[in-house]
């Protein structure tokens, strides 16, 4: 087959809006997961306990399901007022329905595309859509109504052109860009898994106090023992000059029982907490051409990991000046502290912070990895601080007094020194995505349109040892 243009209708084999189901079951309905746009970045960040459990009729789930291959294209959801634009697409492979271990549709504010595999191949589409989005392309398909943006989605089917190379350009072309995605997705699920080993830690040591109740029980049973023999009988995997700065007894607290010689302390004390604030938006000279990184919980929302690397909009040194907390320096750890409360990171570069923060610039002697966890495991506690009548917030002051149980400074450092690894490999992945995720970016809509061919691609990507 020569290259050709066709539109998307040409290519259409199968088209159906979304459901929405219901809440609770009838004898007619099925449970099923139901993926909105808004769902689209939860899936590709591996999060998919966010995807709402509903119910559906059997007869529409049929038509609805989806399988491996299909396209979902959102249709409904963006606003002017968000700067989101509708168009925003997700491609249905078996590992994402494996994830959900069930029956999965569309929203009703999507709508799923099968297409002719004689034409196009799958993947090639998708591609060729998620640029359409990048372009800002889908924006000439939208109709504003009461803030709302819906897709015109027939008039989107006969008047957006594809490029339709041979099959094996497409499956080439598509196959490049997937290697992209597929590194940024391994990368992903490798640093939550050195999240969650970095998390575990924590709450063994330090939630859960796991060696010191382990040195106890065998301090009962042998109280003449030594610490070192103490610690080798109760705490094996540890090394032992780890295990002997653990206590092997617990002494009353205000927080109940705690490892003896340990302290209660308010995390006011562990940080010095500040805020931030939002420099007006119709003063040019405060934005415009600005330099210095000023963070908003949204910029937390759309992160995989705990780690800030880049933010969407910058100030410049006078729209510093507005914001009494300044710049604040690398290492500082943020938490959202509403609309939610609980967004968390660490500052890989100086930022600047609007009023939507709770922002931890650990004193002398304090890791910044602890108070990471901390906050993380502290969720709760955190939230029950909180106050507010349209939507929950935690002030500074609310925040400071709140008590945490800080170990002895030796075994904290042990701890930083220890997860500090994990961390710094999860920053590493996170700069090697985003460096990929720009390469893909730029290859994309070259690629797609023709410009630049699968040979000259993949010799690009060989050199850089991709």
């Amino acid at each position: 087959m020569a290259e050709e243009w066709k539109t998307f209708r040409e290519l259409l084999r199968y088209s159906v809006g979304g459901g929405w189901g219901f809440e609770e079951p009838t004898p007619d309905t099925a449970p099923v997961r139901v993926i909105r746009g808004t769902d689209f970045a939860n899936i590709r960040q591996g999060d998919f306990d966010k995807i709402p459990l509903r119910f559906e009729t059997i007869a529409k789930i049929q038509r609805r399901l989806l399988q491996p291959g299909d396209i979902v294209l959102e249709i409904s959801g963006g606003s002017r007022t968000s700067n989101q634009s509708t168009g925003r697409t997700l491609f249905i492979t078996q590992q994402i329905l494996d994830q959900f271990g069930g029956s999965v549709i569309p929203a009703s504010f999507c709508r799923l595309l099968r297409l002719h595999n004689d034409l196009v191949i799958p993947q090639y589409a998708y591609y060729a859509l998620r640029e359409m989005y990048r372009s800002g392309r889908a924006q000439h398909y939208e109709h504003h109504s009461t803030g709302i943006s819906n897709f015109q989605f027939e008039y989107f089917l006969d008047n957006e052109f594809i490029r339709i190379p041979p099959l094996p350009e497409q499956r080439a072309i598509a196959h490049i860009l997937g290697t992209l995605d597929d590194k940024i997705e391994l990368n992903r699920r490798m640093s939550e898994t050195l999240e969650q080993m970095a998390r575990a830690l924590f709450k063994s040591w330090f939630v859960d106090f796991d060696p010191v109740r382990a040195k106890a029980a065998v301090r009962r049973e042998h109280p003449d023992w030594s610490n070192a023999q103490v610690s080798r009988v109760a705490c094996p995997n540890l090394k032992p000059e780890i295990a002997e700065l653990f206590p092997d007894e617990f002494e009353n607290s205000e927080l109940g029982e705690i490892p003896k010689g340990w302290e209660v302390k308010p995390i006011g004390e562990l940080a010095d907490i500040v805020g931030g604030s939002t420099p007006k938006t119709d003063r040019t000279e405060y934005w415009e051409g600005g330099s210095y990184h000023w963070v908003t919980p949204k910029d937390l929302s759309v992160i995989s990991v705990p780690v800030l690397l880049d933010t969407e909009r910058k100030i410049t040194e006078a729209g510093l000046a507005q914001i009494s907390s300044g710049l604040l320096p690398k290492g500082t750890v943020l938490l959202s502290s509403r609309a939610p409360i609980g967004y968390l990171a660490i500052a890989e570069v100086p930022v600047a912070v609007n009023q939507g923060f709770i922002a931890m610039k650990p004193r002398s002697g304090i890791s910044n990895i602890f108070l990471l966890r901390w906050a993380h495991a502290s969720h709760e506690e955190i939230v029950s601080h909180a106050n507010g009548s349209t939507f929950l917030e935690i002030s500074k002051s609310s925040f400071r007094p709140i008590r945490t149980v800080v170990p002895a400074m030796p075994l904290m450092d042990v701890f930083d020194r220890m997860s500090r690894p994990l961390y710094c490999k999860v920053v590493e992945n996170e700069r090697e995505s985003r460096t990929l995720a720009a390469l893909r970016d730029a290859l994309l809509p070259k690629l797609i349109s023709g410009k630049l061919r699968v040979k000259d691609a993949e010799r690009f990507l060989k050199e850089r040892g991709l």
